[in-house]
């Protein structure tokens, strides 16, 4: 879109973006109608410093098509630096803070070119999770900081302008020291700096191109690669602005991890932006900051500000509506084409003796191996391997939804946190039958995320990222906090025993309690691989792919994504269920976003496409934590995980499916069997073609010529895939 030109235009584009920020006000003096002067003042404080992340955010996102999770810690990290280079070791405050943000930038073009740079062409969750790995090594670099350099005596830095104000008289009065100056000056100051650098630089220009698409950029002899070195080296400054100045409003947080309504915030002041428009950004951002302190004034407890937030940014979301699809945003979505599954054994050996004889020979090797833990292990480490199995299945969920569905949830476990919910209710207090538990905490769990996910189909893009992150938040601090919670009457607080199965199978002991769950675990990969193979579960990747090219052959995109959402929560609600009931215990913080960006890691290092990925991920991550020593934690850690997608970037479902097809090619090669999928450069007579075509086989070649990224109906490729739908159906 241009950008307005007359003066008509820009004052009507100027009250668009300040809409958000101006609702937000009128929201808190209408509801909240004792808050303060000063204390909205201050919320404008600290929503300047949000607006610095979120812009951030949104720059890195344009330029790469990502969420960039460390965008607030590529900026603490550095600013503690600065910190302590003053207090502890007497440096120069100004001296001090130039080497903080040299070391910002140099920290963010470091990131961009040991990490981000080899996923380039990788799809764009593989790089979304490697910012979750970078997180977690910045923030672990942060922690041993006061350790390395000494703590310090001092309590902040002193002040850079020798300037305060109050506002209101009394006990309402509220007094602005030069820190909070500060920000008032200079945020407003970087803001335009932002603005001059991306209208007026030739870098700048640069940058704007690239973002909009770089294939056509590169053509044009714009060096893209290096110029992604700026755009983190420029989030990384934005980020330690924001850091530092938040320091002296706030004080500083030596030895502790950012709040996650920080996060929450930037992330959701970017997407009511649309990651696009900056302005809307900023005075999003300015509005949640009013809001955050406006509910920290009025409420009693920072439970309340999470729901709030999460609220707000919710209701933001869902009164967008989705545009036209743009070349950027179609080149985003067909990344998925890249995401890696793992093909089936082809039909030209599948039934080859050696190979039925392996495949019957692993499958008994994994059967005596899972018999043998409870016999050779003790009940404690019993009950780990159980804890992996249930986390294999909240993996499996992913899979569904993100993998198949294309719906990235960064808040998967709050729907884990509702099933168990139920089921400590239904076990401890009805006694019910263990079997109906998982059915009532399944059908829990698919109509919240149903809930959940059915407004975001208007506003598409990241929106239900953002909403399931603001649902986890809202879930872990409030809907299930027993101190706050309004369903707290129902809340079991106590030990829950477990109930049987049909009414007859004890599951007492960890040994009944292991294999009741491995049951479950086999059951779900036995329907989730059928419904891979289904109808459904074809045009759930077509939509995924391309959902215009689906649209276009009269699939219902929007009841594909429903039925995703569905199953997905029915899984998330049981394996809430089995994880209550194995700890017999509810603890609600054991759902935090924290642990939800845990899991979705797990499920992209296991294999995002692939269902045996999510129980390779879940033992790689779990198993590592629970069994190997503590020389070798840190692979479960950020660093483990950005070196697995180093190492691995499909996954270890991938990896695992490379190294059979590498066997299976050659066993072909051996018995001079051709076979095109593994061997594509023999070519097959016509003799050994199998003219033979089911329904499905012609659905599924339909689904994949129509999902193809700018898919044209009137091409021979898709047309003759539309009349194969159509034959099938007939």
């Amino acid at each position: 879109m241009s950008p307005p030109t007359s003066f008509t235009e820009r004052a009507k584009a100027a009250g668009w973006a300040a809409m958000p920020l101006v609702l937000m006000l009128l929201g808190v003096k209408i509801f909240w109608p004792d808050v303060t002067t000063g204390t909205i003042i201050g919320g404008v404080v600290s929503g300047l410093l949000t607006a610095l992340v979120a812009l951030g955010i949104a720059i890195v996102y344009r330029a790469n098509r990502i969420v960039n999770f460390s965008a607030a810690d590529l900026g603490e990290t550095p600013a503690i630096l600065a910190l302590l280079l003053y207090s502890s070791q007497g440096w120069n405050i100004y001296l001090a803070t130039a080497t903080g943000l040299a070391a910002a930038v140099v920290l963010g073009v470091l990131v961009e070119f040991l990490f981000l740079r080899r996923f380039f062409r990788a799809p764009r969750l593989i790089l979304t999770v490697a910012t979750i790995g970078v997180t977690q090594v910045v923030v672990a670099l942060g922690l041993l900081l006061p350790r390395w350099l000494g703590s310090g005596e001092s309590a902040g830095y002193p002040p850079f302008i020798n300037l305060s104000f109050t506002v209101g008289h009394g006990l309402s009065s509220t007094v602005f020291t030069g820190d909070s100056v500060l920000v008032l000056i200079v945020v407003p100051i970087i803001l335009l700096g932002l603005v001059a650098f991306f209208r007026f630089t030739s870098v700048g220009v640069a940058l704007r191109a690239s973002a909009e698409d770089a294939d056509r950029a590169s053509l044009l002899g714009v060096p893209v690669r290096r110029l992604q070195s700026v755009v983190w080296g420029l989030a990384a400054l934005l980020a330690f602005a924001a850091m530092f100045m938040r320091i002296g409003v706030d004080g500083p947080t030596l030895g502790q991890v950012l709040d996650p309504v920080l996060l929450l915030s930037a992330l959701g002041a970017a997407v009511i932006g649309r990651m696009e428009r900056l302005p809307t950004i900023t005075c999003a951002a300015i509005g949640l900051g009013v809001v955050s302190q406006g509910a920290r004034f009025h409420y009693s407890s920072d439970a309340y500000r999470s729901l709030v937030i999460a609220g707000i940014i919710a209701i933001a979301l869902l009164a967008q509506r989705s545009t036209s699809l743009s070349r950027l945003t179609s080149a985003a979505t067909s990344t998925w084409q890249e995401t890696r599954e793992v093909r089936a054994i082809p039909a030209e050996l599948r039934h080859e003796r050696p190979v039925r004889i392996a495949r019957w020979a692993l499958g008994v090797l994994l059967v005596i191996g899972l018999a043998l833990i409870p016999i050779v292990l003790p009940a404690n480490r019993v009950q780990l391997v159980t804890v992996i199995a249930i986390y294999g299945l909240i993996g499996l969920s992913l899979v569904v939804l993100t993998g198949w569905g294309g719906q990235v949830s960064l808040g998967q476990m709050a729907f884990v946190g509702w099933g168990a919910a139920l089921g400590a209710a239904m076990a401890a207090r009805w006694h019910v039958d263990t079997g109906l538990i998982l059915l009532a905490c399944g059908a829990m769990g698919a109509l919240l995320m149903v809930l959940v996910g059915m407004p975001t189909l208007r506003a598409r893009g990241l929106a239900f990222a953002v909403i399931t992150l603001a649902f986890a938040l809202a879930t872990s601090d409030f809907l299930l906090n027993a101190g706050y919670s309004p369903f707290k009457s129902y809340l079991q607080l106590g030990p829950i025993d477990r109930t049987r199965v049909f009414g007859v199978i004890p599951l007492a002991s960890d040994t009944q309690f292991y294999v009741f769950t491995l049951i479950v675990l086999f059951l779900s990969l036995w329907g989730v691989r059928g419904l891979r193979a289904s109808r459904t579960g074809r045009v759930m990747i077509g939509v995924r792919d391309n959902e215009r090219a689906s649209e276009a052959y009269a699939i219902h995109t929007r009841t594909a994504l429903m039925l995703g959402f569905a199953i997905s929560g029915f899984i998330a609600g049981v394996a809430g269920a089995l994880f209550v009931l194995q700890q017999q215990l509810l603890v609600s913080q054991t759902f935090t976003p924290d642990e939800s960006l845990r899991i979705f890691a797990m499920v992209v290092v296991g294999g995002l496409g692939s269902i045996s990925g999510a129980v390779l991920g879940a033992v790689f991550v779990y198993g590592v934590q629970y069994f190997l020593p503590v020389e070798y934690a840190f692979l479960a850690t950020g660093a483990g995980l950005l070196l697995v997608l180093l190492l691995v970037p499909g996954g270890l479902g991938a990896m695992f499916g490379d190294a059979r097809d590498g066997l299976l090619r050659m066993y072909a090669r051996y018995k001079g069997i051709r076979v095109p999928s593994l061997l594509a450069d023999t070519r097959v007579p016509e003799s050994h073609a199998h003219p033979t075509e089911t329904f499905g086989e012609s659905e599924a070649d339909a689904l994949e010529a129509m999902s193809q990224p700018g898919a044209d109906p009137t091409t021979p490729s898709v047309s003759t895939a539309a009349r194969a739908i159509e034959g099938g159906r007939s």
